[in-house]
């Protein structure tokens, strides 16, 4: 398996992987939001080209993740997501990979802090703590129990206040 940084080319097998990754068999015919988001996303101000990673297995695309440029309380500062991995690849390290991907780039250039909304089970592994622990609050007071940080490096415990995301995600 190879990551690597997302190429224009790329761009309809994101879809395709974000797609299949957050189908909901409920309801087939209907394009999951981050599909969407990710195509909004690369249209935002917030757009970080070399924090959108894919993983390529025998030349296929098949997971991504990205990390756009968010603010806590005005100081940049990383949100994370979406990640998705095809479904029947979904369990086998990809999703980590991806994870630990972005989370290494990311504290090489020297960003702060990376947040995420996300599940409890899963992203403490990579080292995401409540964000509540570090004074950082989500713009909905009702993601504060899903709301974590992982702080990196360049973390300055000054960092506290209310987390911005970029416009794209406000608009799901």
């Amino acid at each position: 398996m190879l990551i690597r940084r997302e190429t224009p080319a790329d761009h309809a097998a994101i879809r395709a992987v974000h797609a299949a990754a957050f189908a909901d068999a409920d309801r087939p015919d209907t394009v999951p939001a981050e599909v969407g988001l990710v195509d909004a996303l690369r249209a935002d101000d917030g757009w970080l080209p070399e924090l959108s990673m894919v993983a390529e297995r025998d030349g296929e695309v098949v997971g991504h993740v990205v990390c756009t440029r968010g603010h806590v309380a005005g100081t940049p500062a990383l949100a994370l997501g979406p990640i998705g991995v095809l479904p029947d690849l979904q369990r086998s390290g990809v999703g980590a990979a991806l994870m630990h991907a972005v989370l290494g780039a990311a504290d090489a250039l020297g960003e702060p802090v990376v947040v995420l909304l996300g599940h409890l089970d899963y992203y403490p592994k990579f080292g995401f703590e409540p964000a509540a622990k570090y004074g950082i609050t989500p713009q909905v007071p009702e993601w504060a129990s899903h709301f974590q940080v992982r702080p990196l490096a360049a973390y300055d415990p000054a960092i506290r206040g209310e987390f911005a995301y970029p416009k794209p995600f406000m608009e799901l």
